[in-house]
């Protein structure tokens, strides 16, 4: 059970493709209809721990969060992942909102958010945000080929602004700049992107990126004050991506319990991951457990 979990969830086999390795293997025959509720019963074993990764992320002092789409029973829907260094928590659901977010983190979290602008995130008004600078500097670099004349001076700016408070991050984690310098650094990056805003913008499409910049202005350079957060959401990108890997091999969920089961197991393989533990090891003893499973269990592994 545990083997045919961690194929399914992470190496994206079917229960047909797991059901003939196996009996190629071991000489094991088994249904698909059978995988399928010995995984469901493998999530109903760890919902538990589930939900303790899910109470941590809520008192953690930084998440990074992510979505992408998703299906169940060939309808839209989204998967949202929620990480931070010790847990990962996935939530599949319909709807790509504050409310689907607030689910999982909490209306009140109060914590730091690193994301990539969307908006329900800023919804979180307890919060502290910093804004991913390599969404940004993409949207930029997007900007820059096709944009001609004068329209290229304003994204041109804001890259080399957003580049050098990475510059800084960099000088201040090789200890090359002290505390002092850093603060004085980020003030002036902040006075020029305050002025670059300030002006007058008339190309469309530099009006609308000053218009998401004002908007995160406060989110931008947060990075710099704390060497505990991330300048992007690369850590919530790539624990987003072996799920959508997954999602392209099977194509979604036919069902709801079907989509809890797939968010919950491959919580737990995440952070079974994250935590340097055996997945496989861990998974057998939630299994043979007759107690409830708890994160404790994981950290006896």
């Amino acid at each position: 059970m545990a083997l045919a979990t961690y194929l399914n969830k992470v190496g994206g086999l079917s229960y047909g493709k797991i059901a003939k390795l196996l009996e190629q293997m071991t000489g094991l025959r088994v249904a698909r209809s059978t995988l399928c509720r010995a995984l469901q019963r493998a999530a109903s074993k760890s919902q538990p721990i589930y939900d303790e990764c899910v109470e941590s992320l809520r008192k953690s002092p930084v998440v990074y969060p992510d979505e992408s789409g998703w299906r169940i029973g060939g309808l839209g829907a989204w998967l949202w992942a929620f990480t931070n260094r010790r847990e990962t928590v996935y939530s599949i659901q319909r709807g790509r909102g504050f409310a689907e977010a607030a689910s999982v983190l909490g209306k009140d979290y109060a914590g730091t958010l690193v994301a990539d602008g969307w908006a329900p995130y800023r919804r979180f008004t307890a919060a502290t945000h910093q804004t991913c600078l390599a969404h940004l500097l993409r949207r930029c670099s997007e900007m820059l080929e096709t944009a001609q004349g004068g329209a290229v001076r304003f994204p041109r700016r804001v890259q080399e602004i957003l580049r050098a408070a990475l510059s800084v991050r960099d000088r201040r984690e090789a200890a090359e700049i002290s505390p002092h310098g850093v603060r004085v650094a980020k003030g002036r990056l902040a006075a020029q992107m305050d002025r670059l805003l300030s002006g007058r913008i008339t190309h469309e499409g530099n009006r609308r990126l000053a218009k998401h910049l004002r908007r995160n202005q406060n989110a931008l350079f947060v990075f710099l004050d704390r060497d505990d957060i991330e300048a992007t959401n690369w850590p919530a990108e790539h624990a987003i991506r072996p799920a959508v890997v997954n999602r392209k091999s099977c194509g979604g969920n036919r069902t709801p319990r079907g989509a809890t089961t797939q968010a919950v197991l491959m919580s737990l393989l995440r952070t079974c991951q994250q935590r340097e533990i055996n997945s496989l090891s861990a998974l057998t003893t939630i299994l043979r457990s007759a107690k409830t499973a708890s994160c404790e269990l994981l950290s006896a592994q």
